[in-house]
């Protein structure tokens, strides 16, 4: 009888943006006594945190779930002059997406 093993892996992990987002990308491998007969892969992408619309309130992305990997590097990158200039540009996104469309 055939064995079936599914293992998942990150196999990439960048840096990207000037607001240092950490990207990932999952790998899903099927395997069949052994041998790899699929590979699917799932991206997401993390940023340094987030600020709630209609607020200028800054929330830090929450990586506890992560693997030490992962942890380390948000650490190395998300200073707090990135968390400074990603919040002030949130903040002006979210006054362009929450503006009346009938004032000019």
């Amino acid at each position: 009888m055939a064995i079936l093993t599914e293992t998942k892996e990150y196999d990439k992990i960048e840096v990207v943006s000037e607001f240092k987002f950490v990207q990932v990308r999952e790998a899903t491998i099927i395997k069949k006594d052994g041998v790899e007969i699929s590979r699917t892969f799932h991206r997401f992408s993390l940023p340094p945190g987030n600020v709630a619309i209609g607020t200028e309130e800054w929330t830090d992305t929450d990586i506890s779930g992560a693997t030490d990997e992962i942890k380390a590097l948000c650490a190395a990158v998300w200073t707090d002059a990135v968390k400074a200039a990603y919040k002030a540009h949130m903040i002006e996104v979210n006054k362009i997406a929450t503006r009346d469309p009938n004032l000019s």
